[in-house]
């Protein structure tokens, strides 16, 4: 009835709606979070219609303010959802008017999936990222960032950008995509005296190491960190490789960090008596170390 009632009001004319519905919407929101002490209590039909409802007489400055009850998870969920929703219409071959461009997805394009790993970012932007990572000490060398389309000059470019600031390596391992025949991609290779190494062909396993660690970087960290554009994202993954060199212990190498491994050295342990809680990563991870 006290719905009903405040409802009639707002009909009205006057400056006072705004102020009644925003007071609305805080209460049902209270009234939500009251029905179930659990983490994400139950939203009916009538919960949502109420909500968007009251949402249509708020001003829209105020909406951001007054969503008490929002968490960053329905935020990723919701991206993600956004993200395979744009997937389905560009590769369904059901149902699909249009395709992605013109002429759609070269043969190029498609192939290059096979080696880097694709990101999106909130504004449903594709990235490709390559990583390079130190075979022997399981050491992320850098991370490169490049834009929807990429070719053999923009891979070089990628390239240069994950080894800046550290030596070039003397071998280089890479599969048989067709973007590493390239006359660039193998002319930068000759400027920097790296020399080439091919995988096995057809045989992913023959690069475990780095189809682990993009893995990880997918399931661990990209899949709850939202980024904007090109700079956060190379932000973002430079806080990630100095979490993963340094911080992160890894069983294959006795427990021990990259890092370490590289300097042959060992991790100080903390004891369980004087030991302090470390962050990394905007606070995504936290770490046990020596208080």
């Amino acid at each position: 009835m006290q719905l009903i009632v405040t409802l009639a009001k707002l009909t009205r004319p006057g400056g006072a709606r705004s102020v009644i519905a925003e007071s609305l919407l805080l209460k049902q929101q209270i009234l939500l979070a009251r029905r179930c002490r659990r983490r994400a209590p139950p939203l009916t039909t009538i919960d949502r219609f109420v909500l968007g409802l009251i949402t249509l007489f708020v001003r829209p400055r105020r909406v951001a303010k007054l969503a008490a009850i929002l968490k960053p998870a329905t935020l990723l969920r919701f991206d993600k959802a956004l993200v395979n929703r744009k997937y389905r219409r560009l590769f369904s071959s059901t149902g699909a008017r249009r395709k992605p461009g013109p002429k759609g997805p070269t043969e190029e394009i498609v192939a290059a999936i096979l080696d880097l790993f694709r990101c999106e970012s909130i504004l449903l932007h594709s990235h490709w990222v390559p990583v390079i990572i130190d075979v022997f000490t399981r050491r992320i060398i850098g991370f490169g960032i490049g834009g929807q389309y990429i070719d053999g000059p923009i891979v070089c470019r990628m390239f240069n950008q994950a080894i800046a600031g550290h030596a070039p390596p003397a071998r280089l391992s890479t599969d048989h995509d067709p973007l590493f025949r390239f006359h660039r991609w193998l002319a930068n290779l000759r400027i920097l005296e790296v020399e080439e190494i091919k995988s096995v062909a057809y045989a992913p396993m023959s690069h475990p190491f780095v189809e682990r660690l993009v893995g990880t970087i997918r399931r661990e960290y990209l899949d709850h960190t939202p980024f904007w554009n090109s700079i956060d994202l190379h932000r973002k993954l430079d806080a990630f490789r100095i979490y993963y060199n340094a911080v992160r212990v890894h069983r294959s190498l006795n427990g021990t960090t990259p890092a370490n491994r590289a300097a042959n050295a060992s991790s100080v342990k903390a004891k369980l008596a004087h030991y302090a809680w470390e962050r990394h990563c905007n606070g995504l991870f936290e770490t046990p170390v020596a208080a």
